[in-house]
């Protein structure tokens, strides 16, 4: 496969910001992700810098993984997070053990069909389990998207039957998922 997988650097603050504005402009976006394009699109640079930093190649806490095109261009990217036990988790709530939780999933529709997501998936996992330590992913996935339920399905995750409500819509929650190391 021609494509790369691999953790970004801090100084591609420019393409994490391309690719960000371009998930928050997916059709789905307002299932899959916890901001608009409106918000981010008026960030200034230094945030985009300090999100880049934050979750670099190095870092333990967070990383930020994407797929390269032959081309250089980013087509796909995933965020894991690492949460401490006892610790409030991404989402709130506490952590009861350590994990790890994957958000800010996306591959550009282009790139879809081509295996490309699991890839990420697998080098992401991998990243958990061996340089992080974790023996627990999990992810929330919208209650309608069921896209990357199936997805998420596909790759080993199993619901927990832990839910949040989404901001907004009553009707809607955010299903946990959750896949334990092998």
């Amino acid at each position: 496969m021609k494509h790369v997988i691999r953790s970004i650097r801090p100084d591609e603050w420019p393409a994490v910001k391309e690719l960000r504005l371009a998930a928050l402009r997916d059709p789905v976006a307002h299932l899959a992700f916890l901001e608009t394009y409106e918000d981010a699109v008026g960030r200034p640079d230094s945030f985009w810098q300090e999100r880049a930093a934050g979750a670099a190649e190095g870092v333990l806490e967070r990383q930020q993984i994407v797929v390269e095109a032959p081309d250089g261009r980013w087509v796909g990217s995933v965020v894991v997070l690492v949460e401490e036990a006892g610790e409030k988790g991404a989402l709130g709530g506490v952590n009861e053990e350590r994990q790890a939780h994957l958000v800010a999933v996306y591959v550009r529709p282009e790139a879809r069909g081509q295996g490309l997501t699991e890839w990420l998936f697998a080098y992401a996992l991998d990243w958990a389990w061996e340089v992080a330590g974790v023996e627990r992913v999990r992810l929330f996935v919208h209650s309608r998207n069921a896209r990357a339920e199936g997805f998420y399905r596909k790759m080993g995750f199993v619901p927990t039957g832990e839910t949040l409500p989404v901001e907004g819509d009553p009707t809607a929650r955010e299903l946990e998922f959750v896949l334990k190391r092998p």
